[in-house]
């Protein structure tokens, strides 16, 4: 009620022709068929008795509105009929601002607000979005999520972010869960069978030893990898144990007894006794180290992207790490912000502490996803594209 009480207000204080306001609705069926208009009626009935008048209204159905369905909504709601737009079910929900358009909703608000599609000469329009989700794929590349949660909603933001990647490289991305707890044969034939394994952020104990027996398989057996956030922590902790040989290493955030706390909190932070304040949250600046696989992928010598954890990698472990051939090729300060191997070692294994999947969309894809797709399709990811845009 706040919000829209502040709409209400903000409309009073506006020019008339400077706000417009659009109101979606669901529109179901009866069980004999027929578009049923009463959920729509009733929710502009509610938004009246505010004071809030729809503009247009969006019709949410499974199919397009009927004609006369659209006739009924705009009698009873107050509002001529070419306001009334269908939003059926597409197959992807990136069509969706595609199917608006062909109800001729954007010319409708520019018509209404009075803005003059100046941007190019008329019969000239183009639509770089349409371009981009309607194009036809030239392959598929298989992804293993490794996780604990068996709900693709709890990955949402690395799932959007594949496909961004497949979008850009036009290839469609099947992702795999595969279960971090159980590590069975099922679930290990189905990282075996993948063309590229993610490890994603998380937290709590539960399922790491699957993550790592994951990374362990992705390192060992040139996969490529993109490790997120725990999943970068946990590729430090792989790399201590497999490589360095220092048994038990562990992050103390999930083991306090570790003999090698190679992930731990940094010293400055042992004096903060609220735990919020200890947290590293929203966008923060790395540096990155030219000549890297990661400089290759960001175009530059830093990138912004958010974070969200409170542990680090331990400053102590940092010299033999690298020693060993972990390379942190981005950093803020003492923070170590990204690691890799280099490609001798490695066709591409890289993790961030950060989470780039937050920053990725459909138009620009997330860097780290592009080059995790790249590596599969056999292109090289450690060469820098000169015309790549440092927009991250």
């Amino acid at each position: 009620m706040p919000y829209l009480e502040a709409l209400r207000q903000f409309a009073h204080e506006e020019d008339e022709g400077d706000i417009l306001f659009t109101h979606v609705t669901l529109v179901p069926y009866s069980k004999n068929g027929e578009q049923k208009t009463k959920p729509t009626q009733h929710s502009v009935k509610e938004l009246r008795s505010i004071g809030l008048q729809p503009d247009i209204l969006v019709g949410r159905c499974s199919d397009k509105l009927d004609i006369d369905t659209k006739e009924k909504i705009a009698l009873f709601c107050d509002v001529p009929t070419e306001a009334v737009f269908s939003n059926p079910d597409v197959d992807d929900i990136y069509h969706v601002p595609l199917m608006v358009e062909e109800e001729g909703l954007d010319e409708y608000v520019m018509e209404r607000l009075n803005i003059a599609d100046e941007a190019l000469p008329e019969g000239k329009r183009e639509n770089r979005w349409r371009d981009l989700v309607t194009q036809n794929t030239e392959g598929e590349v298989e992804v293993a999520l490794v996780g604990k949660y068996d709900l693709e909603d709890a990955y949402m933001s690395v799932h959007e972010a594949l496909k961004h990647a497949g979008l850009e490289k036009n290839v469609d991305v099947n992702v795999t869960w595969v279960d971090s707890e159980k590590m069975n044969d099922r679930h290990t034939l189905r990282m075996e069978d993948a063309d590229a394994i993610v490890v994603p952020g998380g937290f709590g104990s539960r399922g790491t030893d699957g993550k790592v027996e994951a990374i362990r398989y992705a390192r060992e057996n040139d996969v490529p990898y993109l490790g997120l956030c725990l999943g970068f922590q946990l590729a430090v902790i792989e790399y201590a144990r497999n490589v360095l040989g220092l048994d038990g290493a562990h992050s103390t955030e999930l083991d306090e007894d570790t003999p090698h706390p190679v992930i731990d909190i940094l010293p400055e932070q042992y004096e903060v006794e609220d735990m919020g304040g200890t947290m590293r949250l929203g966008a923060q600046e790395t540096d990155i180290e030219p000549g890297t696989l990661a400089a290759a992928l960001y175009g530059g010598d830093s990138c912004t992207e958010r974070h969200r954890h409170r542990y680090e990698v331990n400053p102590e472990y940092i010299e033999d790490l690298e020693a060993g051939g972990l390379h942190f090729s981005g950093r803020d300060n003492n923070r170590m912000e990204i690691l890799e191997l280099a490609p001798d070692d490695h066709p591409y294994f890289i993790g961030t502490q950060f989470h780039p999947e937050f920053r990725s969309r459909p138009t620009r894809a997330s860097p780290p996803f592009v080059g995790l797709l790249e590596a599969v399709l056999g292109e090289n990811p450690h060469e820098a594209d000169a015309e790549q845009e440092v927009s991250h």
